[in-house]
């Protein structure tokens, strides 16, 4: 490696290394002959750069220390003396540099990061976070996460709060999902978290969460027939089918949204959820009504998708006007998970055994020893499941 004394006079002297006879670019390296671990990198591109080569903790390290221009000869030499004394002394430039960064990674950074690591959230739980994140924090996704203390997420819980206790908590649940991600990500040059303390267990600590009570609406059996009759008056027959097999399903929204006719099974009379909650494939018999339904529009399907959305190559989406329209037509105010929460009515009502119920609605059976020795069978959820089916018919065409 060739030898100089470095100054502004020698470094502004130094000519650029040809490149490679293919075209490939070249560098050079110069050791100053003064301070032994300071030296100049030389582009063919003509860039100059100041570094310092030493070993640190026994490994050998070039450093980068700037450009030549902004940074003068004289500056970098400063600057190598400081590094190289700090690498003496058993420091690691570089990582306290890293921790130094690490410090100030910003609440957007965290999320990012966060989202590259879990690749299985669903499109609905992706959304949620959109809106917590990005809407109800946004001013804080520039702000160093180490930043946010516990007297700022309780403030911010209680200003949402007093629009939405749901929201709220949601938003803070999310927040302290990012600070766990955090403790665990980011560490000090030795190792330890760089974030000790989640900050939002301050509102566990002061029993600050808001009681969100669950929803309790669902369609009555009197209720029954004049929403199936208004739903008769949708003009669009894809949204009308999927409301439908909603409520003879109890699946949630868009397990059906993101049925495939691949995930259909006629021979054997039954469909598969591939996605679900749980992250357990969910495989259900079809009742007469059911198959009926699948058979016409499998029928007349142009689409890879059971319910395709009549305005994209995508699934359906929420089909709010058209659940506008039937509000209108039938006075009765309802949400799509209504219809789950009045299929699990019904089949309680029935006195469906708590396993078949279970597996109907892709319930895990948590903490649950026998349930472990239960080798499941779709096939015994026919009679079930066609028993629910005939409850509604029944008060559908009373």
């Amino acid at each position: 490696m060739p030898q100089l004394k470095i100054s502004k006079r020698t470094v502004d002297a130094v000519t650029p290394p040809d490149p490679t006879p293919e075209g490939k670019p070249t560098q050079v390296f110069y050791r100053d002959t003064e301070l032994t671990g300071f030296g100049l990198k030389v582009t063919n591109a003509g860039t100059k750069t100041y570094v310092v080569e030493a070993r640190v903790q026994g490994k050998p390290k070039r450093i980068t220390l700037g450009k030549h221009g902004p940074l003068t000869a004289e500056q970098a030499r400063r600057k190598a003396q400081g590094l190289l004394g700090d690498i003496a002394m058993g420091k690691d430039p570089n990582a306290e540099k890293r921790e130094y960064l690490t410090r100030g990674v910003t609440l957007k950074q965290v999320y990012d990061e966060y989202l590259q690591t879990r690749r299985d959230l669903k499109p609905n739980t992706l959304h949620d976070y959109k809106r917590c994140i990005e809407v109800s924090l946004g001013d804080w996704l520039s702000r160093p996460i180490a930043e946010i203390s516990k007297e700022m997420v309780e403030k911010r819980h209680q200003k949402l709060g007093s629009t939405s206790h749901a929201r709220a908590n949601n938003t803070m649940r999310v927040l302290r999902a990012l600070f766990n991600f955090a403790m665990e990500q980011y560490e000090d040059k030795n190792g330890q978290p760089i974030i000790t303390l989640n900050p939002v267990n301050r509102l566990s600590r002061n029993r600050s969460w808001y009681t969100v009570k669950r929803r309790q609406t669902l369609l009555t059996p009197s209720q029954l027939k004049p929403w199936y009759e208004a739903t008769m008056l949708l003009n669009q027959e894809t949204t009308r089918d999927y409301l439908h097999f909603l409520l003879m399903t109890g699946l949630r929204r868009s397990e059906a949204t993101r049925m495939t006719w691949e995930d259909v099974d006629f021979e054997e009379r039954t469909f598969i959820i591939p996605e679900t909650k749980n992250k357990e494939p969910h495989r259900l018999p079809m009742s007469d009504f059911l198959e009926d339904l699948l058979k016409r529009r499998y029928q007349a399907a142009e689409k890879v998708w059971v319910f395709p959305s009549p305005v994209t190559d995508g699934p359906l989406k929420e089909p709010r006007t058209a659940m506008a329209k039937v509000t209108e037509h039938s006075g009765i105010e309802f949400k799509l998970h209504d219809l789950r929460r009045t299929f699990i009515t019904i089949a309680e009502s029935l006195d469906i055994p708590a396993y078949a119920l279970k597996r109907l609605l892709n319930h895990k059976y948590s903490n649950d020893v026998t349930a472990g020795y239960i080798v499941p069978s779709t096939e015994r959820l026919r009679i079930p499941m066609q028993r629910i089916t005939d409850f509604i018919r029944e008060k559908i065409e009373a």
